[in-house]
C-alpha cells in the first residue's frame, strides 16, 4: 500500500476544480434481478466493469481485469485458464460459480463450469461485465450459488465497423525455470448493418504464448520413511508437488535389512511431461434481425480450440480442445427467450500424473523395478554403504535405461501415452459432451400495462422457465453407461427442469422496494427442491440506498461428480450417484484410517519388533469404516446487507458496502475408501472378521481403491464483507478503492471432507486513471493486495503465501485514424506468485497493444 498511497493524496488537491456536474445514478444493470434497474438500487451485491473502466484498465485483457474488483478472487492454473470466484470455497473447477456471454452459460458440459474466457468474448467485443458475489441460483437455477457473471457484448445495430487490435508482449523474465517468451494475441471485429432490420458481425481471436510454469518442489510425503529416520532428500518416498509419478499409488513397502521402508517411483517434474506452449483461437459470428424499436432476434455461433494446462484433482495437458456454441436468442422488453447448443471435445488431452505413472511403467513394471531396486540396496549395504547411501545407489540401479526427458524414445512414448485412454496403462483425456438449454422469461406486469388491462404501476411480476439437458458419449474409461442392460457406450443423458415467479412492489413514493422470490427445480436423480428469495430496498433519497435480502440456493453434482468411472492410478475414481457405485460406500474403510492403520503396522515391526501378524492385530481398531453415502444436492442458505450511495456534490463519490452471512451444508467432495478383497479378487463378505479385514487391507493385493464423490456431513458457515469506493475527479480522473473480509465460521467439527475454504481473509484493491492527462495521453494503475491462506486441494494442502501485484499502463490516442496505443505489464513489478498450491508461478506480463477503430 505505501507504493499508492502517495498517488492517491493528490486527489484532493485534484478536486478542488469544479467538480463534474454529474452522477451515476442513471447507471444501469440487468444481472441482479433479471430486469433493468438502477446500479444504486439493485437488492443485492452487484459489480459492474463499464466501456471507461475496460479503457482504463492495465489488466492484460478484460478478463483478467475482473480480477480488480470488490469482492472477487481470481486463481491462475495457467495463463490461458483463470479461474473466478467470490465469498470463499474456491476451487479449479469453478463449480460454484456460473459465466454467462449475454445470458448464455458458457461452460464446458463435461468439467460443469468455465476453462476461463476461451469461449467468451474478445476485448473488441465486450460493452461490459456484471457480476454478482453471492449466491444468483433462485433466480438462475445454473448451480450460481457463490456467484454469477454476465459479460456483455457490443450490438452490432448500435457499434458498427471494422475495429483491430494487437498485442504483443513478454513473459518469464527472470525465471528460473525457463528464458523469456514472446505473448501475441491478435484480435479482429466487424460489424455492419444492412439495413433497418438486420446486422451482422464477427469475430476472431488468436493468442499464442509460452504457458506459466508449475514448479513447487514440496515434499507431499515428508514422513514417509520417519520410523527409519530418513527424512529430506534421503526419503525414498519423496513426493514433490509438481512432480508426477510418484504418488501414493507409485509407492511400494519393501522389507530390506529387516526393516519395512516406503518407496516411491522417481516420476517426472511436470515441465518434462507438459508443452508448455499455448495457443487459442477463438471466433464467433451472430446475425441480428431487428423485429421493433426494443425487441430483436439474434443467431449466434462461437467456437474455440485451445492448448493450455487445466487442475482438478490432478493436472492436465489441454491439446486441441474444441467447444463450439449455437444460441439463438430473442430480447424485448416483455419477452425474453434463448436456447442453445453447446458441444466439447477434449482433444488430444491427456492427465498428467498418469502420463508420469506410465512412463515409468512402461519403461520397466513395478514389481520388477521393485526387484532390481532390493537387489541393488543389499549389495550396496553388503558394501558398506550407510542405508541412504544405499538408497541413492539403489534407485539409480533400478532406473537404469529409464526414459530420459527430452530424447526422441521419451518423446515417442509420451505421444503414445497422450493417446491410450485408460489410465492404468496411458493418459488420454477422450470426452465427448454436449449441453442443450432453452429458458423464457415474461415480464408479466409489462405486458399488462401494454395491453391496458390497468395492473397498478407499483406492481411488478416476473415468471420464467428453463430446461437443460447433458448428453455424454462414454469414452469406457471417463465414462459409461451404467444403466443395467444398456450397451456402456451407449449415451447418458443428466437433465435439470425449473422455474420461478418474481412479484415486486415499490410503495411509499416509490422509497420502498420490495421482492418474493420463488423457484423450483427437478433433476433427474433427486426430488424437487425449492429455492425462495426476498429482498427489500429503502431509498429515502435517490442517491442513498439501504438494501436487505434472503434467499437459498442448490447446486445439483456435475457430470463429472455423478457419473465418472475413471482408472486413474489404479484407484477407481467414480460418481457418487447411487447408478454408479452402488454397493461401494457400504463396504469401504477409510483411506485415511487405512493410512494411519498401515503406518502403525510398520512403526510396530521396525521400532518394536514385532510379527507383521502382531502388529495387525494390535492395530486393527484404527481402521474405520465408510461413513459416507450416495451424493445430494449442495444447499446455501444466505442473508445479506448493505448500503450504496452517490456522495458529494454532483453524486461523484460512489460508496458501497456489504456484508453477508451464509450456512453450508452437504459439500459435494471427494473421499478415498478401500474395498478388502479375499485370495480371488473379489469384495470379502460382510460378515468378514476385522483381522481378515486388517490382513487384507495391509497388502497392495488386497484393496480396490476407490476415489467416490459424497457429501460432507459438517454444516459450514462463513461470513464477510466488503467496503468500495469509486471516486469521479474534475479533469477526468477516476480512482477507486475496495477491500474484502472473508471469514470461515465452522461451528461445529469439520468432517474433513468439507471443501477447502482457500479464501484470503483479507485483500484490498486501490486503482487511479485517466483517459486524457493531457495530449491524449492517459494512463491506468491497478494495486492488489492479498493475505496468505490456507489452501485445501485434493493434490496438495498448506498455506499460500501473501502476494501484492501492481499492474500499470500508459496509453495515447491518435483521433486519426482512430488508433489508440497502450504501453501495459501485468504485475510489472515481476513479483512471482502462486496463487493457489499445486498451480504454477505467475511473473510479469509485458505487452504493448495497438487498437484500431475501438
Amino acid at each position: 500500500m505505501k507504493h499508492v498511497t502517495p498517488v492517491l493524496l493528490l486527489l484532493p488537491i485534484l478536486a478542488q476544480a469544479q467538480a463534474p456536474d454529474t452522477t451515476r445514478l442513471g447507471e444501469v444493470v440487468v444481472t441482479a434481478s433479471k430486469v433493468e434497474e438502477s446500479i444504486l438500487q439493485s437488492p443485492v451485491t452487484v459489480e459492474k466493469l463499464n466501456a471507461r473502466q475496460l479503457r482504463l484498465t492495465p489488466a492484460a485483457s478484460f478478463f483478467d481485469a475482473i480480477e480488480h474488483l470488490k469482492g472477487v478472487q481470481m486463481i491462475t492454473p495457467s495463463l490461458g485458464f483463470r479461474v473466478l470466484n467470490a465469498r470463499g470455497f474456491t476451487n479449479t473447477t469453478n463449480v460454484r460459480f456460473a459465466q454467462l456471454v449475454d445470458g448464455i452459460d458458457n461452460q464446458a458440459p463435461h468439467i460443469g463450469g468455465p476453462i476461463g474466457n476461451v469461449l467468451g468474448p474478445s476485448d473488441l467485443d465486450i460493452q461490459a461485465v456484471e457480476l454478482v458475489p453471492g449466491t444468483a441460483a433462485a433466480l438462475y437455477g445454473l448451480n450460481a450459488i457463490n456467484g454469477l457473471a454476465n459479460f456483455s457484448t457490443r450490438n452490432p445495430f448500435r457499434s458498427p465497423g471494422l475495429s483491430v487490435q494487437q498485442k504483443t508482449g513478454v513473459n518469464h523474465l527472470n525465471d528460473p525455470a525457463t528464458g523469456a517468451h514472446i505473448f501475441s494475441e491478435t484480435s479482429v471485429r466487424y460489424a455492419r448493418v444492412l439495413g433497418p432490420k438486420w446486422a451482422v458481425k464477427v469475430n476472431g481471436t488468436y493468442l499464442r504464448g509460452y504457458d506459466w510454469i508449475a514448479r513447487d518442489q514440496t515434499d507431499i510425503n515428508p514422513n514417509g520413511n520417519a520410523t527409519t529416520g530418513l527424512f529430506g532428500a534421503e526419503n525414498p518416498a519423496r513426493d514433490p508437488v509438481s512432480s508426477y509419478g510418484n504418488e501414493s499409488s507409485d509407492r511400494s513397502n519393501l522389507t530390506l535389512g529387516g526393516k519395512t521402508y516406503q518407496v516411491a517411483r522417481t516420476g517426472y517434474r511436470e515441465q518434462d511431461v507438459v508443452d508448455y506452449h499455448l495457443q487459442t483461437l477463438k471466433y464467433d459470428a451472430a446475425l441480428h434481425y431487428k423485429l421493433s424499436g426494443k425487441t430483436e432476434l439474434a443467431y449466434t455461433y462461437r467456437g474455440a480450440n485451445f492448448d493450455n494446462v487445466y487442475q482438478r484433482s490432478n493436472r492436465f495437458q489441454l491439446d486441441n480442445y474444441h467447444l463450439q456454441q449455437h444460441a439463438l436468442q430473442l430480447s424485448g422488453p416483455v419477452v425474453q427467450a434463448r436456447t442453445y447448443f453447446t458441444q466439447e471435445n477434449t482433444g488430444q488431452s491427456y492427465n498428467l500424473r498418469s502420463m508420469g505413472e506410465n512412463l515409468d511403467r512402461s519403461f520397466k513394471p513395478d514389481a520388477r523395478w521393485n526387484q532390481d531396486y532390493a537387489a541393488a540396496w543389499n549389495a550396496a549395504t553388503q558394501a558398506g554403504q550407510s542405508v541412504a547411501q544405499a538408497h541413492a545407489t539403489a534407485r539409480t540401479a533400478a532406473d537404469a535405461g529409464r526414459l530420459q526427458p527430452g530424447s526422441p524414445e521419451f518423446q515417442q512414448r509420451r505421444r503414445e501415452l497422450a493417446d491410450i485412454n485408460n489410465w492404468d496403462q496411458g493418459a488420454a483425456l477422450r470426452v465427448r459432451a454436449r449441453l442443450l438449454h432453452a429458458e423464457g422469461q415474461v415480464n408479466v406486469a409489462e405486458a399488462l400495462r401494454r395491453s391496458g388491462k390497468g395492473l397498478p404501476a407499483w406492481a411488478d411480476a416476473l415468471v420464467g422457465l428453463d430446461h437443460r439437458t447433458y448428453f455424454i458419449r462414454p469414452d469406457g474409461n471417463y465414462f459409461i453407461n451404467p444403466a443395467a442392460g444398456e450397451d456402456p457406450y451407449s449415451t447418458v443423458t443428466y437433465g435439470k427442469t425449473g422455474g420461478f415467479v418474481q412479484a415486486g412492489a415499490r410503495l411509499w413514493q416509490e422509497k420502498i422496494r420490495l421482492t418474493a422470490t420463488l423457484r423450483a427445480d427437478k433433476n433427474d436423480y433427486f426430488s424437487t427442491r425449492f429455492n425462495p428469495r426476498f429482498t427489500a430496498v429503502y431509498s429515502p433519497t435517490q442517491r442513498h440506498n439501504f438494501r436487505v435480502s434472503y434467499q437459498s440456493g442448490y447446486r445439483f453434482p456435475s457430470l463429472f461428480e455423478g457419473f465418472s468411472n475413471v482408472n486413474s492410478g489404479q484407484v477407481k475414481r467414480i460418481g457418487g450417484l447411487r447408478v454408479m457405485s452402488d454397493g461401494v460406500f457400504e463396504n469401504s474403510y477409510l483411506r485415511s484410517s487405512i493410512d494411519a492403520f498401515n503406518a502403525a503396522v510398520t512403526r510396530d515391526r521396525n521400532t518394536n519388533g514385532q510379527t507383521l501378524a502382531q502388529a495387525i492385530a494390535g492395530n486393527q481398531n484404527r481402521l474405520v469404516k465408510n461413513p459416507y453415502t450416495y451424493l445430494r444436492p449442495e444447499h446455501i442458505k444466505s442473508v445479506e446487507m448493505g448500503y450504496k450511495a452517490a456522495l458529494l456534490p454532483g453524486g461523484w463519490l460512489l460508496a458501497d458496502v456489504d456484508f453477508y452471512y451464509n450456512t453450508y451444508r452437504n459439500f459435494i467432495a471427494q473421499v478415498e475408501a478401500y474395498v478388502p478383497l479375499d485370495a480371488t479378487g473379489q469384495p470379502l463378505n460382510t460378515g468378514a472378521d476385522l483381522n481378515t479385514v486388517a490382513t487384507a487391507l495391509n497388502a497392495r493385493a488386497g484393496q480396490a481403491r476407490y476415489r467416490l464423490w459424497t457429501n460432507s456431513q459438517s454444516q459450514v458457515y462463513n461470513y464477510g464483507g466488503s467496503l468500495g469506493l469509486h471516486y469521479e475527479v474534475a479533469g477526468g480522473y477516476l480512482a477507486g478503492a475496495s477491500t474484502t473480509y472473508t471469514r470461515l465460521d465452522r461451528t461445529e467439527s469439520g468432517d474433513g471432507l468439507e471443501d477447502g475454504f482457500n479464501t484470503p481473509r483479507w485483500t484490498y484493491n486501490l486503482n487511479l486513471g485517466n483517459e486524457n492527462v493531457g495530449k491524449n495521453i492517459g494512463f491506468g494503475l491497478n494495486f492488489r493486495w492479498q493475505q496468505r491462506y490456507y489452501s485445501q486441494t485434493f493434490l496438495v494442502s498448506g498455506s499460500v503465501p501473501a502476494y501484492h501485484t501492481l499492474d500499470a499502463q500508459l496509453s495515447y490516442r491518435l483521433p486519426e485514424p482512430n488508433l489508440r496505443l497502450k504501453l501495459g505489464a501485468s504485475n510489472v513489478l515481476n513479483h512471482y506468485y502462486v496463487s493457489y498450491l499445486g498451480g504454477p508461478s505467475v511473473g510479469g506480463l509485458y505487452y504493448l497493444q495497438m487498437t484500431y477503430g475501438l
